[in-house]
Protein backbone atom coordinates (compact mmCIF):
# COMPACT_ATOMS: atom_id res chain seq x y z
CA UNK A 1 0.00 0.00 0.00
CA UNK A 2 1.32 3.42 -0.94
CA UNK A 3 0.59 5.52 2.12
CA UNK A 4 1.41 8.86 0.51
CA UNK A 5 -0.84 8.65 -2.56
CA UNK A 6 -4.47 9.65 -2.72
CA UNK A 7 -6.03 7.41 -5.36
CA UNK A 8 -8.23 5.46 -2.93
CA UNK A 9 -8.82 8.06 -0.21
CA UNK A 10 -11.80 10.40 -0.61
CA UNK A 11 -10.60 13.78 0.76
CA UNK A 12 -11.73 15.23 4.08
CA UNK A 13 -11.22 18.65 5.63
CA UNK A 14 -10.88 18.49 9.41
CA UNK A 15 -11.51 21.68 11.39
CA UNK A 16 -9.24 21.46 14.41
CA UNK A 17 -10.13 24.74 16.11
CA UNK A 18 -8.50 28.11 16.28
CA UNK A 19 -8.36 30.72 13.58
CA UNK A 20 -8.18 29.02 10.20
CA UNK A 21 -6.92 25.78 11.74
CA UNK A 22 -7.86 23.02 9.35
CA UNK A 23 -6.17 20.07 7.70
CA UNK A 24 -6.95 18.44 4.40
CA UNK A 25 -6.65 14.66 4.55
CA UNK A 26 -6.10 13.05 1.14
CA UNK A 27 -3.86 10.10 1.98
CA UNK A 28 -3.08 7.57 4.69
CA UNK A 29 -0.02 9.64 5.48
CA UNK A 30 -2.16 12.77 5.93
CA UNK A 31 -4.45 10.82 8.28
CA UNK A 32 -1.49 9.58 10.33
CA UNK A 33 0.05 13.06 10.52
CA UNK A 34 -3.14 14.77 11.63
CA UNK A 35 -3.78 12.11 14.28
CA UNK A 36 -0.23 12.24 15.65
CA UNK A 37 0.57 15.95 15.28
CA UNK A 38 -2.65 17.96 15.32
CA UNK A 39 -5.35 16.00 17.14
CA UNK A 40 -6.81 17.90 20.11
CA UNK A 41 -7.15 14.82 22.38
CA UNK A 42 -5.11 11.63 22.65
CA UNK A 43 -7.27 9.60 24.98
CA UNK A 44 -10.48 8.91 23.10
CA UNK A 45 -11.49 5.36 22.26
CA UNK A 46 -12.23 6.21 18.61
CA UNK A 47 -8.94 8.11 18.39
CA UNK A 48 -6.96 5.03 19.46
CA UNK A 49 -8.87 2.89 16.94
CA UNK A 50 -8.10 5.41 14.16
CA UNK A 51 -4.39 5.47 15.02
CA UNK A 52 -4.25 1.66 14.86
CA UNK A 53 -6.22 1.76 11.59
CA UNK A 54 -3.53 3.99 10.04
CA UNK A 55 -0.91 1.34 10.76
CA UNK A 56 -3.24 -1.35 9.43
CA UNK A 57 -3.91 0.63 6.24
CA UNK A 58 -0.19 1.16 5.66
CA UNK A 59 0.41 -2.58 5.86
CA UNK A 60 -2.63 -3.35 3.68
CA UNK A 61 -4.64 -5.05 6.44
CA UNK A 62 -7.61 -2.70 5.93
CA UNK A 63 -8.88 -0.63 3.01
CA UNK A 64 -8.50 3.13 2.91
CA UNK A 65 -12.28 3.52 2.98
CA UNK A 66 -12.40 1.79 6.35
CA UNK A 67 -9.63 4.05 7.66
CA UNK A 68 -11.59 7.07 6.42
CA UNK A 69 -14.72 5.93 8.28
CA UNK A 70 -12.70 5.37 11.47
CA UNK A 71 -11.12 8.81 11.13
CA UNK A 72 -14.61 10.29 10.80
CA UNK A 73 -15.68 8.45 13.97
CA UNK A 74 -12.68 9.84 15.82
CA UNK A 75 -13.52 13.34 14.56
CA UNK A 76 -17.11 13.00 15.82
CA UNK A 77 -15.80 11.78 19.18
CA UNK A 78 -13.51 14.82 19.42
CA UNK A 79 -16.26 17.22 18.33
CA UNK A 80 -14.39 18.29 15.20
CA UNK A 81 -16.11 19.70 12.16
CA UNK A 82 -15.53 17.73 8.98
CA UNK A 83 -16.16 18.77 5.42
CA UNK A 84 -16.51 15.88 3.02
CA UNK A 85 -16.69 15.82 -0.72
CA UNK A 86 -18.81 12.67 -0.96
CA UNK A 87 -21.33 11.08 1.44
CA UNK A 88 -19.87 8.75 4.07
CA UNK A 89 -21.88 5.52 3.88
CA UNK A 90 -24.86 7.33 5.36
CA UNK A 91 -23.16 7.73 8.74
CA UNK A 92 -22.66 11.49 8.37
CA UNK A 93 -24.10 14.22 6.24
CA UNK A 94 -22.18 15.24 3.13
CA UNK A 95 -21.44 18.72 4.46
CA UNK A 96 -20.54 18.50 8.17
CA UNK A 97 -19.82 15.56 10.44
CA UNK A 98 -19.99 17.39 13.76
Amino acid sequence: MQWNTSADFAPLVLFLGGRQKYKIVRTIRDAAEVLMMDWPFEDGEEYVVAVKACADAITGQIETGELRELLLSAAREAGLGVLTVIPDSGKTTPHMAA
